[in-house]
């Protein structure tokens, strides 16, 4: 079992930034890939913001390339994601997500983007 804790959720105000944490705790495998999937309003499915597996290799969303930038910490087992020039269309429900063997997903953070 795996266990996901976001937190850094909130208001973001177009162009500015927020970062959002997320912790992993349980039976971490080495060689799970760990990332960010969000949900908009309205969508019925969640959609891949960034993800990095091993070793450190991320990988972004077109509409993330240039403005988000994921990190891992492997020792902390935690990744982090930080959202910069944010705008209203990056308004969603943000999802950690942890991939090995399982999938397990965090519980989700709001973060509405408006002026």
């Amino acid at each position: 079992q795996v266990q996901l804790l976001e937190a850094g959720g909130g208001v973001g105000q177009p162009g500015e930034a927020l970062r959002l944490a997320c912790q992993a705790s349980g039976r971490i495998a080495s060689y799970a890939s760990m990332g960010w999937y969000r949900q908009g309003p309205g969508r019925t499915q969640r959609e891949l913001v960034a993800s990095i597996s091993r070793p450190n290799i991320p990988v972004y969303s077109e509409s993330a390339e240039g403005r988000f930038t994921i990190s891992r910490d492997n020792t902390k087992n935690t990744v982090d994601l930080q959202m910069d020039s944010l705008t209203p269309v990056d308004s969603a429900i943000y999802y950690c997500r942890y991939r090995a063997y399982t999938t397990y997903w965090g519980q989700g953070t709001q973060v509405p983007v408006s002026s």
